[in-house]
């Protein structure tokens, strides 16, 4: 769609500007030109390093100025002539032509209408306007995986996943800043959580084992119409925000399996801090030591079994059990009871949140 643009500002161009005007691309072929016999020629005398030139250069008769989109321009402008004209025409020309691409891709482009909806940057009343006029399938099931990058290589791991995902009219690859991209992953209705954590997981292990790229996945709630993007989107974030507080050895967090750790991130930090007072009246959750706080954890994954805790620790049955006892003491918490355990255990879910003071969406 962008040569169709260029051609037909560069064609009107012929009339005001009596020189001969074109672009080329990055493949270094003219794709418009007022002189239409010279569409899909090859540019004579020049390289690559071209489009990282900051002003006008001559080659062959002609003052080419690079375009484009900051950071990467990735179009060259070329007029007849190497004078001082020339060199104004194509100044003046690059300037427009950015300009006019731009704002033909916020208007028509569906990836930047998909960023949009993202990031809540377009009303809700226009979204399906929109999507109509783009010819957007706006009831379709999607998912929003947001692709943390923890660990940067040579490799732009925006460029990875878009080939990884090439079908552009279903798949959107969306680069929201330097650390996070955003895969909008067109399903099948049917489609199960655990399809989507391993979709998510070929993606972690491709960027680590072919590209030495670590990174996360969040990933939100399936929705079927369009303007849920944006919620799904949220949900994402908060999948890695929790996901970083409460399972820091995961590289994969669903909204949808975080559980009670989901409503710990919501809650205020001061009704958290009054619970742990409230919970913890004879001791702070700080006079238990590590070794204490291990065999907690312990007893918590062996399902409040004494014998097969104590067989996991290898300790005597008696030993833990006097471990147990001395908690009690110390907090007023019986974890052999099941009420007293899953108090304990939202207790050190809250303490662990309100030091990790995480970002909230």
């Amino acid at each position: 769609m962008s040569v169709r643009l260029f051609q037909g500002i560069v064609y009107q161009m012929r009339e005001v500007i009596d020189r001969t005007i074109g672009v080329v691309d990055e493949s270094l072929n003219v794709i418009a030109c007022s002189d239409l016999g010279r569409i899909g020629q090859p540019a004579e005398g020049l390289a690559m390093d071209a489009f990282t030139q900051t002003d006008s250069f001559e080659a062959e008769g002609l003052t080419y100025r690079p375009f484009g989109a900051e950071p990467h321009k990735n179009y060259l402008l070329f007029v007849e002539g190497t004078d001082d004209e020339a060199s104004r025409y194509a100044a003046l020309l690059a300037i427009s032509l950015t300009n006019i691409k731009q704002y033909y891709d916020e208007k028509y482009d569906r990836g930047n209408f998909v960023k949009n909806i993202l990031l809540d940057n377009i009303l809700p009343g226009d979204i399906y306007l929109k999507a109509h006029e783009l010819r957007f399938n706006s009831e379709a099931a999607r998912v929003v995986m947001l692709i943390r990058v923890q660990s940067h290589s040579d490799v732009s791991t925006y460029d990875v996943i878009r080939n990884l995902f090439p079908d552009s009219t279903k798949d959107f690859v969306i680069s929201i800043n330097e650390t996070d991209i955003v895969l909008v992953k067109e399903v099948r209705p049917e489609t199960e959580g655990k399809d989507l954590e391993k979709l998510a997981r070929s993606i972690v292990d491709t960027l680590g084992s072919e590209f030495y790229t670590h990174a996360n996945i969040g990933i939100g709630m399936m929705v079927e119409s369009i303007k849920d993007l944006a919620r799904s989107f949220k949900e994402a974030q908060v999948a890695l925000e929790v996901g970083k507080v409460f399972d820091t050895e995961k590289t994969i967090v669903s909204y949808d399996n975080l559980g009670i750790a989901r409503l710990i991130y919501q809650l205020p930090t001061t009704l958290c801090e009054m619970f742990l007072r409230e919970v913890f009246k004879r001791g702070s959750i700080e006079s238990l030591d590590q070794e204490t706080l291990f065999t907690i954890q312990r007893f918590f994954e062996n399902n409040l079994n004494v014998s097969e805790t104590s067989r996991k620790l290898f300790v005597h049955r008696n030993t833990l059990v006097y471990r147990l006892e001395k908690i009690k003491r110390l907090t007023g918490l019986d974890l052999r009871e099941f009420d007293d355990a899953i108090v304990f255990k939202v207790a050190l879910m809250v303490q662990k949140y309100l030091k990790a003071n995480p970002v909230k969406y």
